[in-house]
């Protein structure tokens, strides 16, 4: 485009990275994020910019609209998904893992959390305590009277306190916890697994019915540690596991002949990894070509 952008390019852009987070933090899905920031951006631009006091206020308004219309979408293509459902991994810069609140709040295990709660009360949480949007803004995006969203809020709350990392991992635990994983993975170190994994511990695997995955989640250390070993064993002498920066947080990648195949976080509780996601669905990889902005 030659010459400056127009004023409403230069908003959108000025805010794209935040409305992005915004939505992928709503949706767990970055490909639905891009839709949702298309239509905003179509929206946008039909908006006479003399009537907008708040540009960021506005621009957040509209793309809450959209992303929880479609939110309630998702939640009906997730019932025909084939095995379990997994949030879409994003390779994140270095700076989203130095701003700890947000580092939180994308991170696959809070994403997972976030998927048990209802749409509004998903988007009325990310709002109120990711972004700091007020009550009365919050209510004007979704379409209830202030009141009511501090109640929704209130709720959404405890049910995420509830179910989020007993204790957050700071960055070193995470990644000395990542170091002993991968070792043990990678040398095939049953006891090493069963050292860092705790007892409860969870894996799931999302294939998206494209790549094989486990269909169910495995629960407790023996059998998680057990399954590892085995299919890692199975491997040709050509796969890597390496480190990447995922959603904010050290994750591992696998590659096979250079080809990306499988992400793989953890969630890390007290020392030790509580969860492991491992992300198959090659739909779901396309994030993790090139580094991803988010911003609040």
């Amino acid at each position: 485009m030659a010459g400056s952008p127009d004023p409403a390019t230069e908003a959108f852009l000025a805010h794209r990275n935040l409305l992005f987070t915004v939505a992928y933090e709503m949706l767990g899905s970055a490909a639905d994020a891009e839709d949702v920031l298309q239509e905003t951006w179509l929206r946008w631009t039909g908006v006479d910019l003399g009537t907008v006091r708040d540009q960021r206020a506005y621009l957040v308004r509209v793309t809450t609209r959209q992303a929880l219309t479609r939110l309630r979408t998702l939640g009906r293509r997730k019932e025909s998904y084939v095995g379990s459902w997994l949030p879409e991994p994003l390779l994140t810069a270095p700076d989203v893992a130095e701003d700890v609140e947000l580092a939180d709040s994308v991170s696959m295990a809070m994403l997972l959390v976030l998927e048990t709660l209802t749409p509004t009360e998903r988007v009325v949480f990310v709002l109120r305590e990711v972004f700091a949007v007020d009550y009365e803004e919050i209510a004007e995006a979704v379409g209830k009277n202030p009141a009511t969203v501090r109640q929704i809020a209130h709720r959404a709350r405890e049910h995420v306190a509830a179910r989020r990392p007993r204790g957050p991992a700071s960055a070193a635990e995470t990644r000395a916890a990542l170091e002993a994983f991968q070792r043990a993975a990678e040398t095939g170190d049953l006891q090493g697994l069963l050292d860092v994994l705790a007892p409860d511990v969870v894996m799931l695997g999302d294939g998206g019915g494209v790549k094989q995955a486990i269909p169910r989640p495995i629960v407790g250390a023996d059998k998680v540690a057990r399954l590892l070993v085995i299919g890692l064993g199975k491997l040709p002498a050509t796969a890597t596991l390496g480190p990447a920066q995922v959603n904010g947080y050290p994750a591992l990648v696998l590659r096979q002949d250079g080809e990306l195949d499988t992400v793989v976080a953890l969630r890390i509780d007290e020392g030790r990894i509580t969860g492991l996601y491992a992300v198959r669905n090659p739909e779901k990889l396309t994030h993790m070509q090139r580094e991803v902005a988010l911003s609040r």
